[in-house]
């Protein structure tokens, strides 16, 4: 797949994404970039796509959180010309952003603006929140 247009998308996605980016290969050539701390956008080039999502958490169990991101959309790039495809990838990763930073809240009692899955409640942060207490059996 080392066609020089996948190369651009590549050097593309890696200054357009937020930094830092972690850059994961998977099968058959597909790329996922993930970018910012804490993770605002994730960016999966294939052989004929971009796909751009909004960085998402959830934590099934205490203990084990999952990311889980939502699609904001796909840019077909081998049939849009190179400027068109790429001017709307950054719009879109602009979108995931903003949609991404807009679910953040300031916690009440340190002010730091948090994700929302480091949010213990609608306005304090885990760091924040008073401990539970242990339930013993």
């Amino acid at each position: 797949m080392g066609s020089e247009r996948y190369e651009q998308l590549i050097a593309f996605l890696s200054t357009h994404l937020p930094p830092p980016i972690e850059q994961e290969q998977l099968a058959d050539g597909i790329l996922v970039f993930r970018g910012g701390s804490p993770g605002e956008v994730i960016a999966t080039l294939t052989r004929s796509s971009v796909i751009i999502e909004e960085f998402r958490m959830e934590w099934p169990t205490p203990s084990m959180p999952v990311v889980r991101p939502r699609r904001v959309g796909a840019v077909k790039w081998r049939r849009l010309p190179e400027t068109a495809a790429m001017n709307a990838i950054e719009q879109l990763i602009k979108g995931a952003r903003e949609v991404r930073r807009g679910r953040y809240r300031t916690c009440q009692m340190c002010g730091t603006n948090t994700p929302p899955e480091w949010l213990t409640d609608e306005d304090t942060c885990q760091t924040c929140a008073p401990p539970e207490r242990e339930v013993v059996h």
